[in-house]
């Protein structure tokens, strides 16, 4: 990792801003924004140059969901293991992400959440924006790889404190909406300012339409640990297809989803309302072995980590690999990849006025990526934080 100066300029890319489309032109950063996008400019005297020639500068990615990367998991509860995520993260394009929590012991929920409040992010590394709250108010019947002994009932006095714990970063929350008949947890969640996703959940498609008044607007993980599409209930994974209220995000491994269903799903939701993640485990980035999520022994192969009895546990994808597996799908461009994985999740969590698009102003969050999305620059906050083999 290196430090640019204050003043850096890219310049002869193919740049896709948030309010002209793609363009052709220079890019000018100072300190940690966008300052100008042009057609042709002269680079300031003391600016950093960067050649984009033959290059696609995208925003960053925003990663809503993961646990882990490189040995460290968010329930580690230290500075240095969200550093070791942080710094390890923009090598797959990944700016800023939620610290995501798994279903544990109160306490250990709680030791994690202030040290979420507490930690400064640093420059050259992914931002930390906030907490994905999974659990532990989920149906044990679909817990997945959540631990079945730590799930309770909603509760709200006590998302109260661990909110107070988190000096008030969560900012998702995954929670089974069958278990709140009356909609009031989702509606003091989403009147707090809470992204409502229902996730590891029993619930049909009534079920689901019935929380969108109280709140609920968002699908975790699309397909896993919910109901399929049966032609009597067409279940959560229909309420993806057919309630515009909804964003839905998708692991796009092909192991969680079928390739065949990534593109049911591209086709029918749209890149409008999906939302690219990883929930990754600690485990991406290393070799396979033996590992721990949520205090359970997890084996990691080439391409997936599985508990005991073979339920998935989490992913260890990275974010551009699964970027990449999305462009290859029939219809899918560069702006369908840009709005799934940096545009969704910024305007889902209510950042969108500072993330998620290239425009002045906004945090110069950048990637510098071919074609076939190869990350050559990752810079954060207007410091390069990765760079990639160039050609």
């Amino acid at each position: 990792m290196s430090r640019l100066k204050n003043t850096v300029y890219i310049k002869n890319a193919a740049i896709f801003t948030e309010e002209s489309g793609v363009m052709n032109g220079s890019l000018l950063i100072e300190g940690t924004k966008i300052k100008a996008i042009h057609n042709e400019e002269q680079p300031p005297e003391d600016a950093i140059v960067i050649d984009g020639q033959g290059l696609n500068l995208i925003p960053g990615f925003i990663d809503g969901h993961i646990h882990g990367a490189a040995g460290a998991d968010v329930m580690d509860a230290t500075e240095k293991a969200l550093d070791t995520m942080a710094d390890a993260l923009p090598a797959e394009g990944t700016t800023s992400f939620l610290a995501t929590t798994i279903t544990q012991a109160p306490e250990n929920i709680s030791r994690a959440l202030e040290n979420v409040a507490n930690y400064q992010s640093k420059q050259g590394m992914a931002e930390v924006i906030g907490v994905h709250l999974e659990g532990p108010f989920i149906e044990a019947g679909k817990k997945g790889a959540q631990p079945l002994e730590h799930i309770m009932e909603p509760n709200i006095e006590q998302f109260k404190k661990w909110q107070q714990l988190s000096g008030h970063s969560i900012r998702t929350i995954t929670m089974a909406p069958e278990h709140d008949d009356t909609g009031e947890f989702i509606k003091y969640l989403y009147e707090s300012g809470v992204n409502v996703s229902a996730g590891h959940t029993d619930a049909g498609f009534e079920t689901i339409k019935k929380a969108i008044p109280h709140g609920l607007r968002q699908l975790t993980h699309l397909c896993n640990a919910m109901n399929g599409i049966h032609h009597r209930d067409i279940g959560a994974v229909g309420a993806a297809f057919q309630l515009e209220e909804l964003r839905a995000e998708l692991i796009a491994d092909g192991i969680h989803v079928a390739p065949e269903m990534m593109q049911l799903i591209f086709s029918n939701v749209g890149s409008e309302r999906l939302i690219l993640i990883t929930d990754a485990m600690r485990a991406k980035c290393l070799q396979a072995g033996d590992y721990e999520l949520g205090g359970q022994p997890v084996t990691v192969t080439v391409d997936r980590a599985v508990l005991e009895d073979g339920t998935l546990a989490g992913s260890i994808l990275k974010m551009h690999e699964g970027a990449r597996n999305m462009l290859r799908l029939k219809d899918a461009t560069i702006q369908n990849i840009v709005q799934m994985a940096s545009e969704n999740p910024a305007k889902q969590l209510s950042i969108f006025d500072r993330k998620g698009s290239i425009k002045p102003g906004k945090d110069a969050d950048l990637l510098l990526v071919d074609d076939g999305l190869n990350i050559k620059y990752t810079i954060c906050r207007g410091t390069l934080a990765y760079k990639g083999e160039m050609n």
